[in-house]
């Protein structure tokens, strides 16, 4: 008889105990739960992420060991003032993310789409640098193949270059640099243009409020996912671009 009786207030109570973001799964208890859940997910594809890199600079410190002056005549075509400004776009680009992070995290809309935005445009000022070094290589043919050229390093005198000759055999592992150096900086930039994506994709919600009541986990994991990519291009660029900054013995 008391069972059948309907108590109004139990019935709200129970109700708003089951009020969350529109954005919670159901197969998470609690938003929390979901969050912690999905930044766990994260650090697990960064792990990944970082053991496949890991795996590029190995082969690149072991080849460099083996053929160490092919390494610095090759590294010496690189440009250091060039890497030297993208490192710093894309520092001042995870800058720009952390505030973006920390704008959605404060409810603030107008900034988050702002610092989104510069972010944007840092990255596609770091994929235009990138793309101009690449067609530098592709105009002295030192892209890995059939074409690639050797005669800069075996006489480099006849090209106005000061660098210490190579004997053939010895200036073909110049082509195991670049192949090495495409590779690495080739692989970040994928990364860069995923990320540039992603970054549309969060404008675009971010500019609607998806973020500003309170549910920020996607702005928090990307921000991981771009500092990785900031991380990634700090190690390649002394290890590329700055061989022989600092002689070592051989």
């Amino acid at each position: 008889m008391h069972s059948a009786i309907a108590n109004p207030q139990a019935d709200q109570a129970q109700q708003h105990e089951h009020v969350s973001l529109p954005q919670h799964r159901h197969h998470f208890a609690t938003p929390e739960q979901q969050r912690e859940a999905g930044s766990f997910g994260m650090w697990l594809f960064l792990l990944t992420e970082i053991m496949f890199f890991g795996g590029l600079f190995f082969a690149y410190l072991l080849f460099r060991n083996w053929y160490y002056d092919a390494f610095v005549t090759a590294s010496n075509q690189l440009s250091v003032p060039l890497g030297a400004v993208n490192t710093a776009i894309l520092i001042t680009s995870g800058f720009f993310m952390a505030l973006a992070v920390w704008a959605a995290e404060v409810r603030k809309k107008n900034l988050l789409v702002l610092f989104l935005v510069l972010t944007t445009l840092l990255g596609f000022a770091f994929l235009g640098i990138k793309a101009d070094e690449y067609h530098e290589k592709y105009e002295k043919h030192h892209i890995p193949g059939a074409s690639f050229d050797t005669s800069q390093f075996i006489n480099p005198a006849a090209y106005g270059l000061s660098e210490k000759p190579l004997a053939p055999d010895a200036a073909q592992k110049t082509q195991l640099f670049f192949f090495l150096y495409f590779a690495m900086t080739g692989m970040h930039a994928l990364h860069m243009v995923l990320g540039l994506g992603i970054l549309f994709w969060l404008m675009i919600r971010a500019q609607r409020g998806d973020f500003s009541s309170g549910y920020v986990a996607p702005i928090e994991n990307f921000g991981l996912y771009w500092h990785f990519v900031d991380i990634v291009w700090i190690f390649l660029f002394p290890l590329l671009y700055l061989i022989n900054r600092h002689p070592l013995a051989h």
